[in-house]
């Protein structure tokens, strides 16, 4: 191999291993939930429980924890979904816990997700006529 060729490859492989990985996300799935959204699961009837940005979600079985997910923030953005073009790109959001999906007071457009967005979270960063989407969150 020619000296030159050496080292392109070898610079390569050093920047390969020296990237910082981009995310420590997870990725998973999300449905929606509409209105009534009291009494949840973590904190009855407290309607302060309710960030001002309406930005809150329900805890899917694999995040709940049992209970302990209640109050958790997560940044949240849409990753990809069955209908192209549904996400909104490079848009995430900040959710807050504040119920389980399993004891949803109105029923999810998809259930079984890793968390199901209100409405409004939903819609903020995805077509609001999708029923599921994939997402990336971090805590």
């Amino acid at each position: 191999m020619p000296p030159t060729t050496l080292h392109f490859f070898s610079s390569f492989f050093l920047l390969f291993i020296t990237l910082p990985h981009h995310s420590n996300a997870d990725v998973g799935t999300s449905s929606r939930y509409s209105p009534p959204y009291l009494p949840s699961g973590c904190y009855g009837t407290e309607a302060t429980q309710f960030p001002s940005s309406n930005l809150f979600a329900a805890a899917g079985d694999g995040i709940w924890d049992n209970g302990a997910a209640c109050g958790r923030q997560y940044l949240v953005r849409c990753i990809s979904a069955e209908e192209p073009r549904t996400c909104i790109p490079d848009l995430s959001i900040q959710i807050k816990i504040v119920d389980y999906a399993a004891s949803l007071v109105s029923p999810p457009s998809t259930a079984g997700t890793t968390m199901v967005l209100s409405d409004k979270a939903f819609g903020t960063i995805a077509n609001a006529s999708a029923t599921v989407i994939n997402i990336e969150f971090q805590q």
